[in-house]
């Protein structure tokens, strides 16, 4: 706690005051340019990968990435990208994972999980992955086999996403754009999936393009 009470007192002497009137017009309304949906691993930060300020990315944080489908009764992570899709206009939706994602491997290896029902239970949302990573990648092994199942992850949240009605109606008129990356912890590295190419590149050989609802053919990271 120590740490994180001298961090508060050297933001507001070091950031806030010398932009006091940046912040103050940041009250008045966010205008974000992405929805970020993320894992909760603490190695990720947004903000800091995208070189972004605060109002620029509104954020969904969860284990593993995960975007739950469109169910009767929504719950927080649908309420969350329904305001942001409906309620702010954000047009570009970027679902991002990352290697050695403790999530994933908690989804490839469930019998560690057997003291942790809710997050055995919260990973069923990612059981799509689970299959694919057992029927195309078992010839593979950690860490290469956690490397693919966090690609094949972000692109079924992908499909998740696109059976909410406020991010369905926007793709129906062309007004919102899906976006699926990784970022390699270890080396920095943001890679983009290529719908065109069936894979995921590097972010910095090329401009992130929209996803469509198909499946890469082997890991690249």
């Amino acid at each position: 706690m120590q740490k994180l009470v001298q961090g508060i007192h050297q933001f507001q002497a070091n950031v806030f005051r010398p932009r006091r009137e940046w912040f103050e017009r940041l009250a008045a309304g966010q205008r974000p340019l992405a929805l970020f949906i993320t894992c909760s691993d603490s190695r990720i930060d947004p903000n800091l990968i995208t070189q972004t300020d605060p109002g620029e990315l509104f954020i969904v944080r969860n284990a593993g990435n995960l975007v739950p489908p469109h169910l009767p009764g929504p719950g927080g992570e649908e309420a969350t990208i329904e305001f942001a899709v409906a309620g702010l206009g954000i047009k570009d939706v970027i679902v991002c994972g990352h290697t050695r994602c403790g999530a994933m491997n908690g989804l490839l290896n469930p019998a560690g999980l057997a003291d942790m029902p809710a997050v055995r239970h919260w990973l069923t949302h990612a059981d799509a992955t689970r299959r694919i990573i057992r029927e195309k990648y078992g010839h593979l092994a950690d860490p290469s086999l956690l490397t693919a199942a966090a690609q094949e992850n972000v692109l079924v949240q992908l499909e998740n996403l696109r059976t909410h009605p406020a991010v369905a109606a926007g793709l129906a008129k062309g007004e919102l754009n899906l976006y699926g990356w990784v970022y390699k912890i270890e080396t920095g590295e943001v890679f983009a999936f290529d719908p065109a190419a069936g894979q995921y590149t590097p972010l910095a050989d090329q401009p992130p393009p929209a996803v469509p609802a198909t499946r890469l053919t082997a890991p690249m990271i």
